[in-house]
């Protein structure tokens, strides 16, 4: 099984922790020379130092906010012109704040499709040119299972990833004959930030504690536990490769089951 990447060059969004910081490590461990995407910059060096960088691999930071699309392009723009083509991205945003559906302004609406969908499509014109040239793109959008199944209380959030999913289902048909692919990766429960984060939520909106919230979260789990990010980024690592060349246009969950549907 071939999951080299030496010679590839690799743009990870959100890298600064949970699942970004895992998913550049794995690509970087792989052979990839791993660009690091984030906005804190101290953050950011710290993942990047903490990257092998063997056989004279040159890893890079770009200290950004995402939501910013003209500074976004900017960047990620001048990367290219300094060190070449990036041939894989994972394409990792932060999601929108949790409530339900219906009481979401319509402001928060256009907000999470300026942040996640129009900033994608943005960074996709940019990265796209030298993926083609090389023959070798890896688009790896890092949804959520609710792409499949709605989350309750995640209003924004399940209608902007499914926004997203259409759009890289559409995009794996228009590209694969250039050799790049595109697939949705979607987290389950993983332990990072924002699953923290979420937990507090709701035990607030609950009025429970913390663990109880967690422990009714694992009872959905068919394996009883919460997803290491490394797990999930295992997944993108393999997709990322020569090995995942024909998998195209899917949306993978990696959940330990708890997705109740197929």
């Amino acid at each position: 099984m071939n999951l080299d990447l030496t010679g590839r060059r690799a743009l990870v969004c959100g890298a600064s922790q949970g699942i970004g910081a895992a998913c550049a490590r794995q690509l970087a461990e792989q052979g990839a020379e791993v660009v690091l995407l984030a906005r804190s910059v101290e953050r950011l060096r710290a993942v990047a130092d903490s990257l092998p960088a063997e056989s004279g691999r040159r890893h890079s930071v770009i200290a950004v906010d995402a939501s910013d699309r003209v500074a976004l392009v900017a960047a990620v723009q001048a990367e290219l012109e300094e060190a070449g083509p990036l041939h894989i991205w994972v394409n990792n945003t932060g999601g929108p704040a949790p409530g339900p559906a219906h009481a979401a302004e319509p402001e928060a609406y256009a907000a999470a499709f300026a942040q996640h969908l129009v900033s994608a499509q943005a960074l996709l014109q940019v990265l796209l040119p030298g993926m083609r040239e090389a023959g070798y793109g890896r688009i790896l959008n890092v949804l959520s299972t609710s792409v499949k199944q709605p989350i309750a209380n995640l209003g924004v959030s399940n209608s902007i990833r499914a926004a997203m999913a259409n759009w890289a289902k559409t995009l794996a048909s228009e590209l694969g004959p250039d050799g790049v692919t595109v697939n949705n990766v979607l987290p389950g429960l993983t332990r990072t930030p924002r699953l923290e984060s979420l937990i507090s939520h709701l035990a607030q909106a609950g009025g429970k504690t913390e663990e109880q919230v967690a422990q009714g979260m694992l009872a959905g789990i068919p394996v009883r536990r919460f997803a290491e990010p490394e797990e999930f980024a295992s997944a993108v690592g393999f997709l990322a490769a020569p090995a995942g060349a024909y998998i195209n246009g899917v949306n993978l969950p990696v959940d330990g089951g708890s997705t109740g549907c197929l």
